[in-house]
C-alpha cells in the first residue's frame, strides 16, 4: 500500500520541532514506505538549509538531517517515485476549483494532494489540516 507524506511532515521526521515524536513513531512504526517525489525531496532539504540560515539549528545538525534522509531511502523507508508534473498539475487546478475555496488550501498543499493523487496513494500523512481535509475529501485515508 502507498502512503504519501507532506514535506513539513518529512521534516519533522528528521528535524526536532514538536511534531517529531509522531512523526518518528509513525516512520519507524509503519509497515509501508513513504513515496517520496521531487517536490518532496526539494522541499525537505531545503527545510534543513533554510533552519540554519533562521538560526533553528546548527549546520552539523542539518548534515546530520540529511545523512539519515538518505539512510532512509537506503533503507527503503523513502522510495522515490517519479510522477508526471502535467498530470499533477491538473489534479492540483481541478482540486483547487473544487475545495480551495472551502477548505483554504495553499497551492503547495493542493500540489502535494494532487501528486498523492497521481501516484494513486491509499493514505496521505500529514500535520496539516487544510491538506488532511482535501485529501480526505478525495478519498484519501489521512494519518496520523
Amino acid at each position: 500500500m502507498s502512503h504519501y507524506a507532506d514535506s513539513s511532515f518529512l521534516a519533522s521526521c528528521y528535524l526536532t520541532d514538536a511534531n517529531t515524536p509522531r512523526a518518528k513513531a509513525y516512520l519507524f512504526g509503519a509497515s509501508v514506505s513513504l513515496d517520496l517525489t521531487a517536490l518532496q525531496s526539494l522541499e525537505v532539504q531545503n527545510a534543513f538549509r533554510l533552519g540554519v540560515f533562521r538560526g533553528l539549528f546548527s549546520a552539523s545538525d542539518a548534515k546530520l538531517a540529511r545523512a539519515n534522509f538518505e539512510l532512509d531511502l537506503q533503507r527503503g523507508r523513502l522510495v522515490r517515485k517519479t510522477v508526471r508534473w502535467p498530470l499533477v498539475f491538473r489534479i492540483a487546478l481541478h482540486l483547487s476549483q473544487g475545495h480551495s475555496a472551502s477548505v483554504g488550501t495553499r497551492s503547495l498543499d493542493v500540489l502535494h494532494v494532487a501528486a498523492a493523487r497521481s501516484l494513486r496513494a491509499k493514505a496521505f500523512v500529514s500535520f496539516d489540516d487544510r491538506q488532511w481535509n482535501l485529501a480526505a475529501a478525495i478519498g484519501l485515508r489521512v494519518v496520523p
